[in-house]
């Protein structure tokens, strides 16, 4: 019974043995590395095969997940005798193995351009049945500070209180700041605030001896940028000369305004008047007797066409006739037509045949009532 039990035993302990000494990971670098944005890295990943190892080999890079809900992502792999390297897209074209036959024992991949997204945990898995191993590392891609920017915050007037500022929009944190004095001394003012971590520098009841040129240091574990920021102080402004310019302006132009409107009020006084006058000096003024000219010329231009159409044979005879259409005188209109002179018979029927011998034409006289108006 104790030598069977004893038989048990060494079988068990050469079962231990043999798989202790089948597959393994020698890699012993470090499980925790830290590069820069941009350049490359090499995830080392040596293993050892024992005889006993008889199955395919199999190997896998993942990058774990952070949240125990989400999938781990494979990144690259190598089954059958055959390696695929672009597996996982946002790193495709960016990952290879170490060794162009990994089966010899090199299951290192390398990572070029890196970016702050390849940041994580990487496995390294190796399966040879019945062995199976892995091994687990750290990588952080940090990002170098971007070009700061720098500025000030607050009036910077003598006896404030100024702030300069600097700020990076990109940079893997813990971000340090520094600020020197480029200028005059090169030394900060005795009034300054300095915090490294925030970016700022405090002059407090700033003085006209702070103006110069400042330098803001932004840096991290993989790199630094610098911003260039000039501080002039000036003297506070006269708030008391403001007021009194602000108060003559207002009073030059109420004094503009006064003046606008005054002149617009006389000018429509002024033609209000004209216009009263006018119509005063229109009532006083006797309406024109514009028939009696009228008569007169219409009669004139009458007896200058009968005088052209007529020659030296008649003249004659025309001196003999009545003067029927000579300009009737002024007192002869305002003469009831009851009163007015009428030719004789006689000289009535010869001025017509003999006035169309001569080539006249006739013309009638319309007839006017005492007021000059034509009925």
């Amino acid at each position: 019974m104790e030598l069977s039990t004893a038989r048990v035993c060494c079988v068990l302990l050469s079962l231990f043995t043999g798989l202790a000494s089948g597959l393994e990971i020698i890699s012993t670098g470090p499980t925790s590395i830290e590069k820069a944005s941009g350049q490359s890295v090499k995830l080392d990943c040596r293993f050892t095969l024992a005889p006993e190892d008889s199955g395919p080999l199999d190997i896998e890079w993942s990058l774990l997940s952070s949240d125990n809900q989400n999938e781990d992502k494979v990144v690259i792999l190598y089954s059958g005798d055959r390696a695929y390297e672009d597996y996982y897209a946002p790193m495709k074209g960016r990952v290879h193995f170490n060794s162009a036959d990994p089966k010899n024992g090199d299951a290192s991949i390398n990572l070029t351009g890196l970016k702050s997204s390849d940041s994580g945990t990487y496995q390294c898995k190796v399966k040879k049945a019945p062995g199976i191993r892995s091994r687990k590392m750290l990588l952080i891609v940090m990002v170098k500070p971007s070009k700061p920017r720098c500025y000030t915050e607050g009036p910077t007037e003598e006896g404030k209180d100024i702030v300069l500022r600097c700020t990076t929009n990109e940079g893997t944190k813990p971000m340090q700041y520094s600020w020197e004095r480029t200028s005059d001394s090169k030394v900060l003012p005795a009034s300054a605030v300095l915090d490294p971590m925030g970016g700022t520098i405090n002059v407090r009841n700033a003085s006209a001896s702070a103006s110069g040129t400042y330098r803001c240091i932004a840096s991290n574990r993989v790199g630094t940028e610098e911003c260039i920021l000039y501080l002039n102080v000036t003297p506070p402004p006269n708030t008391a000369g403001i007021i009194a310019g602000a108060i003559i302006a207002v009073l030059l132009i109420l004094i503009i305004i006064a003046i606008i409107l005054f002149c617009c009020c006389r000018a429509r006084h002024r033609k209000k008047y004209e216009k009263e006058i006018c119509n005063e000096i229109r009532e006083d003024v006797p309406p024109p007797k514009s028939r009696v000219s009228t008569a007169r010329s219409f009669t004139v231009g009458s007896q200058r066409s009968s005088l052209g159409s007529m020659s030296p044979s008649n003249l004659h005879e025309y001196a003999l006739k009545p003067q029927y259409d000579k300009i009737p005188s002024s007192e002869e209109y305002e003469r009831p037509p009851s009163h007015a002179p009428l030719p004789p018979p006689s000289a009535a029927k010869m001025a017509v045949p003999n006035l169309s011998r001569m080539g006249a034409i006739p013309v009638m006289i319309p007839a006017q009532n005492r007021d000059g108006s034509i009925v």
